[in-house]
């Protein structure tokens, strides 16, 4: 290996992005036969969360762009997943929530994507899934600066 590249087979970082990569195709295929896809199932399960939550937030939690959850939540609106009021209570912001048929739907992909993590950590004793989430949890900490 070359000092200046990193060694995929060793970096914690790449294997990271493997796992996120497979965990977020395992997502996909169980959601798909809903009709949604992982970041559909984010806003919901947000809103779910979370109720009233602007177009900016749940795009960050969604981890897409403002622009991308806005296209999301007009098709979710028309559709009858989630309300949000014609004008704004104040600024700009348009709260949205999560319409009965919202909830339903929520309930099924929730149960598809529990499978899925159930699947993701069936190897793992509970003391070795404590310890994963402690590291992850001090690994984001550490890459967004918030570490005290």
């Amino acid at each position: 290996m070359s000092q200046e590249g990193v060694d995929l087979e060793t970096s914690l970082g790449y294997l990271l992005k493997e796992a996120s990569s497979a965990l977020r195709a395992a997502m996909e295929e169980v959601l798909r036969p809903l009709g949604m896809s992982v970041t559909h199932y984010a806003c919901l399960e947000l809103l779910a969360q979370r109720p009233g939550l602007s177009n900016s937030e749940l795009a960050r939690g969604a981890f897409v762009t403002r622009q991308t959850m806005n296209v999301l939540l007009q098709a979710l609106e028309r559709d009858g997943y989630v309300t949000r009021p014609a004008e704004a209570a104040v600024g700009k912001v348009l709260p949205t929530r999560l319409t009965a048929r919202g909830r339903r739907s929520l309930e099924k992909a929730s149960a598809a994507v529990r499978s899925v993590e159930a699947r993701m950590l069936a190897s793992l004793t509970e003391t070795d899934q404590s310890a994963a989430f402690r590291i992850l949890q001090s690994m984001v900490h550490s890459l967004r600066g918030d570490n005290e």
